[in-house]
């Protein structure tokens, strides 16, 4: 059965990207270890049944007491216990929604703001370009990790909750980076024939930045984004272990090495207490950069014809 002539250039491309995925085996692990990650996420609930109101707080064994050191592996407890007893299998595989979570809420707010202020700064260019690169310029002046630990903690004595600050500071400082990217796509983009055509028959600036520009740019976004992922969870893993994130017994994966911190000197006598979650955070970074780097040998034009 022959195939429609509209639909041959899809077909196409579907092969393509399936022959450059399966020609790459790194890209294929990080697509089964994301997948992984988003099985445990999506059957939390039944992987680890919550026994509070708020699914992300860890249970404490009450049969254990709330001995100080930690219990090691059982089969009640296969990942083991932290101080108070808190169950560590629990909190990594929360951990993992709370991960998605996370990552899913900044990417979606700082492409929005880096996609906006991008558009516009590109495509209008002089007093408007200049004001918005500044201010980018600032943000990205200062280390991302320290600017973040400086908002929490400026944000947290101001009344915030913990958990809303650490969003707030990782948006402030994602967002330059989206908005350089977009800039510099509208650059490239706006010069061309087809938006002088598009301007030329009297389309709006609107029309002509959403309609034809943004479209030429989501393949960079998905590029960046991808990989952006697990960068974004691992910032809020390392402001948990500093103790400027989630609050003590919350499924977080960074907040669990935060609490193993004072067995670490004991060597592996205690080792399921920080190898866990440890072993969660490496999988998970690993899973996007690998998954991120598969996208951009698939969308970049740059890399497709090697």
């Amino acid at each position: 059965m022959k195939l429609p002539e509209r639909l041959e250039p899809t077909i196409k491309e579907i092969k393509f990207i399936l022959k450059r995925f399966k020609d790459s085996p790194l890209s294929i692990a990080g697509i089964l270890i994301v997948l992984a990650f988003v099985v445990i996420a999506v059957f939390a609930p039944l992987l680890a049944p919550p026994q509070v109101y708020n699914p992300y707080l860890i249970p404490s064994d009450p049969e254990l007491g709330y001995k100080i050191e930690p219990s090691p592996p059982s089969p009640k407890h296969p990942f083991g216990t932290t101080r108070l007893q808190l169950d560590v299998y629990y909190g990594c595989i929360w951990g993992t929604r709370w991960a998605f979570q996370i990552a899913l809420e900044v990417i979606i707010i700082v492409v929005i703001i880096g996609v906006a202020l991008g558009v516009i700064s590109g495509y209008y260019g002089g007093i408007i370009d200049e004001i918005i690169m500044r201010f980018t310029d600032i943000i990205l002046a200062f280390p991302g990790l320290i600017l973040s630990m400086c908002l929490v903690a400026v944000l947290t004595r101001s009344g915030w909750l913990t958990i809303d600050a650490v969003l707030l500071s990782i948006i402030i400082i994602g967002w330059p980076g989206y908005t350089r990217l977009i800039r510099g796509e509208v650059l490239r983009v706006k010069t061309e024939d087809y938006i002088e055509a598009a301007r030329a028959s009297g389309a709006s600036d609107l029309r002509i930045m959403f309609r034809h520009i943004l479209p030429n740019t989501i393949y960079s976004l998905i590029i960046v984004a991808s990989l952006d992922f697990g960068g974004i969870v691992l910032t809020a893993a390392a402001l948990s272990f500093l103790g400027l994130g989630a609050p003590a017994g919350f499924a977080d994966w960074g907040r669990l090495i935060y609490d193993s911190m004072q067995f670490v000197a004991g060597g592996l006598k205690w080792w399921w207490v920080y190898t866990y979650p440890g072993v969660f955070i490496v999988l998970f970074v690993l899973g996007w950069s690998l998954l991120g780097d598969a996208l951009r040998d698939v969308l970049d034009p740059l890399y497709r014809r090697k």
